[in-house]
């Protein structure tokens, strides 16, 4: 061996500690940050070491570190991201905070038979959700009578699921939703991440679908939505003032697929004694 291989030997051992140091470096300081960011966090949380957290399997971070059977570390999303993310896609969708605390505990039916009916069968579809959701029939219509309560116990549907079961929801206020894609559609990006975030999310609540006068563009944007869900098989709550005869004389492929999905879950309401905006 002569005096150059030797010299080339030991500058690569050299270089390798000073690497190995620098990573190690890197590793400490990188440690060091993440402490004092999470003392930071525990300080103004008020519980320090104590802190308890939403979800403790990723500390409320969103992402976990896993081993991807290579030897390698790579983060992914913590199954808590899907419904914190869908709670930040109801809050900027425009839903007031009155309607977040709806609930079937303060849903009054009064002595009306047809509304204990309702709450009924919106509980119930609540219920059983887990069970039937990747079935055809999985979706509830809540149809008829103007101030009868269909956006509450559409609500009520919503933040049970999503509080109680992790059901990551997303809130379509139809004449608002369809407005905005329309200002879109010439922004293929943006008109296809707005339809995607309504074609796939978990549950899909449409308010008020087909309120006002609907133009031949919106239909193409609805049947657009109702058809990927329905070939899907992705459930949705739908809450309008149409019959569902109605449904079907606006447009049959539209009605059809949404009363197919919504068969045994169709709740009409009938009577202007129902409307509780003219109680006094």
């Amino acid at each position: 061996m002569n005096m150059t291989q030797i010299s080339s030997g030991a500058w690569l051992m050299k270089a390798g500690k000073i690497l190995t140091a620098g990573r190690r470096n890197r590793m400490e300081e990188t440690n060091e940050f993440l402490q004092r960011m999470e003392k930071i966090r525990a300080k103004h949380s008020g519980m320090g070491r104590y802190r308890q957290y939403k979800c403790p399997l990723c500390e409320d971070r969103g992402f976990i570190v896993q081993d991807d059977g290579k030897g390698h570390d790579v983060a992914k999303k913590c199954r808590c991201y899907a419904v914190t993310r869908a709670k930040e896609l109801m809050e900027q969708s425009g839903i007031s905070e009155e309607l977040c605390r709806k609930t079937f505990e303060n849903y009054n039916p009064g002595r009306s038979a047809q509304l204990e009916k309702a709450k009924a069968k919106a509980e119930g579809y609540a219920r059983d959700f887990i069970n039937f959701e990747q079935g055809r029939h999985n979706s509830i219509l809540l149809s008829g009578q103007v101030g009868a309560g269909k956006t509450h116990l559409g609500m009520a549907i919503c933040n049970t699921l999503l509080n109680l079961c992790n059901v990551g929801v997303v809130y379509m206020s139809y004449r608002n939703a369809v407005m905005e894609i329309k200002q879109t559609v010439m922004d293929k990006e943006n008109y296809y991440a707005i339809i995607n975030r309504y074609c796939n999310a978990r549950l899909l609540y449409i308010d008020d679908l087909l309120k006002g006068r609907s133009t031949e563009a919106d239909l193409n944007i609805l049947y657009e939505i109702i058809n990927y869900r329905y070939m899907h098989n992705k459930p949705m709550v739908i809450s309008t003032e149409k019959l569902p005869e109605s449904l079907i004389e606006f447009d049959e492929a539209v009605g059809s697929r949404i009363l197919e999905m919504c068969r045994g879950n169709i709740v009409i309401l009938n009577g202007l004694e129902l409307n509780y905006r003219m109680k006094l």
